[in-house]
């Protein structure tokens, strides 16, 4: 291989891993739902993670909401997105977001 397949190879490769890392996620909110420091309404939406953030596109409106989360990671990969939420003093709190096919946690400061 000469030296200008090899960079194109490389730029090829990262260009991949970029693209595998803007992977999104759909998730149903039920009732308006408090997510760190964010209130998002009742609906649907489209997660991506974003560094430390994540980032929700509410499907109607386009609107975006960024809440910082801590990831952490399982030993096995989710089979699904799962969500989960807590009510706390009558508002629903979001507590961690499992994102299917991948062992990424999201767990969200309340």
């Amino acid at each position: 291989m000469n030296r200008t397949s090899l960079l194109v190879a490389g730029a090829l490769a990262l260009s991949g891993v970029f693209v595998a890392s803007a992977k999104s996620y759909n998730i149903m909110l039920s009732n308006p739902t408090k997510a760190s420091n964010t209130v998002l309404q009742a609906g649907k939406y489209t997660l991506k993670l974003e560094g430390s953030n994540a980032v929700f596109t509410n499907r109607n409106t386009a609107k975006e909401f960024t809440a910082h989360v801590k990831i952490k990671n399982a030993e096995r990969k989710h089979e699904q997105t799962a969500v989960e939420t807590t009510n706390k003093n009558g508002t629903d709190q979001l507590r961690a977001i499992e994102l299917g096919g991948s062992t990424e946690t999201l767990e969200f400061n309340n």
